[in-house]
């Protein structure tokens, strides 16, 4: 189901300013039966996004009651809230203060999501380089055109998702995904203040991983020191933690950090849904 303002329907004006320029934030995450899954978190991002572009974001209770209605009857499913800065006329100037158009949608997750968690998955390297912008950079903001045309560089169904770099080389990201590492018992994610999205997954697997006793850096990582690193781990709020094994060709085993933080974030799960 698709909500927009709250009312079942799938259609926006063509005058939206999230259609026109991207100006809008969204979040993605699971549900199990209507309630979202860590939606403090959720909201708080959302509302810290918004923010950053000048945008308010409505009550969390208005928008937990949207994705109560748009999951209906379905045991776990994936949302989506949008927020846009609404119709408005032609030109980049915006007026202040106005209230944004909030689109909640839910479907079914897709399948092989906890076969990936399992087994792990394949990933390519992109060719396509993200622009620095540390105004945006962190920011779930609707423009995400670097990302789709850096997922259209493939097609074989058997690689899951693709790393990103920045144009100084640093790996940043994957499409749809954070990325970590693991060498000599720590662990390491990359600084997203130039580009990329601070997801809530990579802030609750930093946590997760502090206080198993694991120190996280957020700092600079080459291709090389990915390709170096003992264990690699992609997450988003959909998928958990997706451990890699085959990167860009070359064989992996997922570890055994991966696994005690995959054990940690199915408690937390779970934990907040008792």
């Amino acid at each position: 189901m698709i909500l927009v303002n709250g009312k079942a329907r799938s259609e926006v004006s063509a005058a939206d300013r999230g259609l026109a320029y991207g100006d809008g934030v969204f979040r993605t995450f699971p549900a199990r039966n209507g309630k979202p899954m860590h939606w403090r978190r959720h909201y708080a991002k959302l509302a810290r996004d918004g923010a950053a572009l000048g945008l308010r974001a409505p009550p969390a209770d208005v928008l937990a009651a949207d994705v109560s209605s748009a999951c209906g009857g379905q045991q776990e499913c994936a949302v989506k809230i949008i927020l846009t800065r609404g119709a408005g006329a032609r030109g980049y100037r915006y007026a202040a203060g106005e209230e944004p158009t909030r689109v909640v949608s839910a479907e079914p997750l897709s399948p092989g999501s906890s076969e990936r968690r399992s087994g792990g998955i394949a990933v390519r390297l992109c060719s396509l380089k993200l622009g620095h912008q540390p105004a945006l950079a962190g920011l779930k903001h609707l423009n995400r055109l670097e990302n789709v045309l850096a997922r259209a560089e493939w097609s074989d169904p058997g690689i899951a998702e693709g790393l990103m770099r920045d144009t100084v080389g640093n790996v940043i990201c994957g499409t749809m995904t954070n990325i970590f590492v693991a060498a000599g018992g720590a662990l390491a994610t990359p600084r997203l203040d130039r580009c990329g999205v601070a997801g809530v997954t990579r802030e609750r697997v930093m946590e997760a991983a502090g206080r198993a006793g694991y120190s996280c850096a957020v700092t600079t990582l080459t291709w090389s020191d990915v390709l170096g690193a003992e264990e690699v781990f992609l997450v988003n709020s959909l998928a958990g933690i997706w451990p890699v094994r085959d990167l860009d060709g070359q064989s992996r085993t997922p570890g055994t950090i991966t696994r005690e933080l995959q054990r940690a974030l199915e408690r937390d799960d779970d934990a907040q849904m008792a």
